[in-house]
């Protein structure tokens, strides 16, 4: 869930009242939200750095708050305050407009065909006449940042550019071309760079060197210009530094690039909406025209409102209340979902801001009826129909078989379910393609590339890395392996096995011996070629022998 970190004493003033800090805790509790912590920025310092580098450091006391990660319109104090406040029925929820300029006078976003490769989407509007404050800009800066990390996975679907208008003139330009041919001053620096260089310059920064294999491997690079052949960004790397807001700027121009055009829109749609309210016209986004590279045209943002009908009765009866129509509509209207009854009481309409992109399913209406309704509101009651829970046989026999072997002086290990192909295939003498083996498609690591087809290799590597302990080591693990299994629906089979290990300057193979015989007598499987079990070498244990592993 992110995290919003906002002043308390600005978060009460925007609130209109104060609350004790147990009181904001029910508040954010009723909301469906979590005060996760209060702390200060010299208590954050002071924990990360140390008292020394703490020193200095403002003493603000901050409200850290957890959202639910679909909630897009909570990750700002704008957001949040406004949310609260409809919530405790002090203001109606706002209705947010576009306003379309005259045709010539607006702003325009042309993308070009170049970009197809590399973000093909763009959408643009317009903040005009804002206000900022010191407050106001920090919380739009940091908003950004949470949407990247969020919606926008680290700027892969979408990257935010925001930009003060009245440095540049549009119309803007939206293409690609190859690094070299792109040069500019990137944000806070004091020269210009090529766009190669660029990626060598953040190649070491903290931040923006996690979005530079984004790019770097494309042929050609995204840039925006202006008429003037001005660069405004090239996303989803940096913004120009001609461009750059700050408190004093009055007329924001916002560009969102990617490769996800619903994600585009629904960010574009929760910036405007969450800072229109400082614009001289409250809740009013100028729009822009983005030209696509096959002439068609769109205007952004779509600001689309959206209208469901549910039935009281399904909202009663996931529930568990027994609630009537109008009292419904109000709590969901509390949620920021503005519902009324219609009919003869057999619906009810509930209008979906572009706030709330939360809102896919019926269910999604259900559960916000719920928050409003107050948890701990719903009074428990045994159900009409009850099961008896049983655990699965097959881990009824796993958990019995693991007790008689701790009994039997060995120690459980847990170890992953993912490994190296080497692992499960060099490593142990065998070829990868015999193993029928599971692969990730994208593996973060060379680590876990496949699931698992044995158990042997966890042990052996647990036993490399415990070395140190004193002889002998007697290690085992009951878990699942997977392979591929076409007759399955996804294609692949758990199946459940018993691996066991002794680790000791002397091979000891009786005492093995000795716990296999123990575990067939516990299952009941007697020593027989025919119908029973027998020990066999098998080509990779001896290749495990002779290579000394």
């Amino acid at each position: 869930m992110p995290t919003v970190s906002v002043k308390r004493d600005l978060l009460f003033q925007a609130l209109g009242r104060t609350y004790t800090d147990e009181e904001f805790n029910d508040l954010c509790f009723e909301f469906g939200l979590e005060l996760d912590e209060i702390t200060s920025e010299k208590d954050i310092i002071s924990k990360e750095k140390g008292e020394e580098k703490a020193k200095g450091a403002s003493e603000t006391i901050l409200y850290k708050i957890d959202v639910p990660a679909n909630r897009y319109d909570l990750l700002c104090l704008e957001g949040l305050v406004r949310g609260l406040q409809v919530f405790k029925e002090r203001i109606n929820l706002p209705r947010y407009e576009k306003i379309i300029p005259p045709e010539g006078e607006g702003q325009r976003l042309i993308i070009t065909g170049e970009t197809v490769h590399v973000r093909p989407h763009a959408v643009a509007a317009v903040l005009r006449n804002i206000t900022f404050t010191k407050e106001r800009y920090d919380s739009f800066i940091d908003l950004q940042e949470k949407l990247h990390q969020n919606i926008c996975r680290r700027r892969a679907l979408v990257a935010i550019g925001t930009h003060d208008l009245d440095t540049i003139s549009g119309p803007f330009t939206f293409t690609a071309k190859p690094p070299s041919e792109i040069k500019f001053k990137p944000l806070n620096q004091s020269q210009e760079y090529t766009a190669s260089q660029i990626m060598d310059l953040y190649r070491t920064d903290s931040h923006l060197r996690h979005y530079l294999h984004l790019i770097e491997n494309k042929p050609l690079y995204p840039v925006i210009y202006d008429s003037n052949g001005v660069v405004l960004s090239m996303p989803p790397i940096i913004n120009g530094d001609h461009t750059k807001i700050s408190v004093k700027t009055r007329n924001v121009f916002i560009e969102c690039t990617g490769t996800d055009i619903t994600k585009a829109k629904i960010v574009l749609d929760i910036i405007v909406t969450m800072f229109s309210e400082y614009c001289e016209k409250p809740f009013s986004v100028e729009a822009a025209e983005v030209v696509y590279p096959n002439g068609k045209t769109h205007i952004y943002p779509e600001l689309a409102y959206r209208k469901e009908k549910v039935k009281p009765e399904l909202i009663n009866k996931k529930i568990g209340i027994s609630e009537t129509p109008s009292s419904l509509a109000k709590l969901l209207t509390r949620m920021c979902l503005k519902s009324h009854v219609i009919g003869n009481g057999n619906n009810i309409e509930i209008e979906i801001p572009p706030t709330r992109a939360d809102i896919i399913h019926a269910c999604d209406i259900v559960e916000d009826a719920a928050i409003a309704y107050g948890y701990n509101n719903i009074q428990m009651t045994i159900p009409k129909t009850y099961t008896i829970a049983n655990q699965l046989p097959l881990n009824k026999l796993t958990e019995l078989l693991r007790l008689d072997l701790a009994a039997a002086g060995f120690t459980e290990a847990l170890t992953f379910a993912l490994c190296s192909q080497e692992d499960i295939a060099d490593k142990l003498g065998m070829d990868i393609s015999a193993t029928k083996a599971v692969r990730i498609a994208n593996p973060k690591t060379a680590e876990f590339q496949v699931a698992r087809t044995t158990l042997l290799p966890g042990l052996l590597k647990t036993i490399a890395a415990n070395r140190k302990m004193p002889l002998p080591l007697k290690l085992f693990e009951i878990s699942d392996i997977v392979v591929k299994d076409p007759n399955t629906d996804v294609g692949a089979r758990n199946y459940r096995h018993f691996c066991a290990v002794y680790y000791n300057k002397s091979p000891g193979f009786e005492i093995i011996h000795g716990l296999l015989d123990r575990v067939m007598q516990l299952l009941e499987v007697p020593p027989s070629e025919e119908n029973g079990y027998t020990i066999k070498a098998t080509e990779a244990f001896q290749k495990l022998s002779r290579d000394g592993m």
